[in-house]
């Protein structure tokens, strides 16, 4: 694979920091072609050389929010974490799932917080997780992947939205809330590992 030039990256850059400017004022159902080239200052064709529409621009900027594209090894919440003490988690950033690593700029809140987007999201919070995550849960529960797939999805829809009713901010509340569904998922994980020895 060939690496990215620095004009190519740069434009890329360009792009993406206009369609989060135009997500400010406009959410993503209000955003067109057109007006990304205006707020990018780049023409149609130069656009298109980097992405085929804005769908292409939208997951590229939440790969970007959910550091998707970071090769870190990040256990989504209760995958595999054992502590709920809130010092724990405060240093342990890299334990809490794809929609709260977000919370450390607020960048990319305005995307996040478009309630036209919020299934679209979790979909893609799902799609690019579900690989690594069932089999974490399936470790730790014992359960079939079908039954494992279940309590993931489960999470990550419930992980968004505690993280969209704090607004994204990590604040006193929201450790508050992320311990509280920290402790309700792994006592349901502890619960599962009861099951099996019986």
């Amino acid at each position: 694979m060939r690496k990215t030039d620095r004009r190519t990256q740069y434009t890329i850059t360009v792009i993406k920091d206009a369609f989060i400017q135009l997500i400010k004022r406009h959410g993503y159902f209000g955003m067109t072609v057109t007006k990304l080239c205006r707020e990018a200052d780049i023409a149609r064709s130069t656009f298109y050389l980097h992405f085929d529409g804005l769908d292409n621009v939208l997951n590229a900027v939440l790969d970007d929010a959910l550091m998707f594209t970071d090769n870190r090894q990040l256990t989504a919440l209760g995958a595999g974490a054992q502590s709920t003490d809130m010092d724990y988690l405060k240093e342990n950033e890299s334990q809490l799932a794809a929609c709260q690593r977000v919370a450390d700029s607020n960048k990319y809140h305005e995307l996040l917080m478009d309630p036209m987007l919020s299934e679209y999201i979790v979909g893609r919070i799902i799609a690019r997780e579900r690989q690594r995550m069932v089999p974490a849960i399936q470790r730790r529960t014992g359960l079939s992947a079908v039954d494992a797939e279940k309590l993931f999805i489960y999470t990550v829809h419930g992980s968004f939205a505690m993280n969209k009713k704090n607004g994204f901010i990590k604040n006193d509340a929201w450790y508050h809330d992320l311990r509280l569904l920290n402790r309700f998922i792994n006592s349901g994980y502890t619960a599962f590992q009861g099951d099996l020895s019986d």
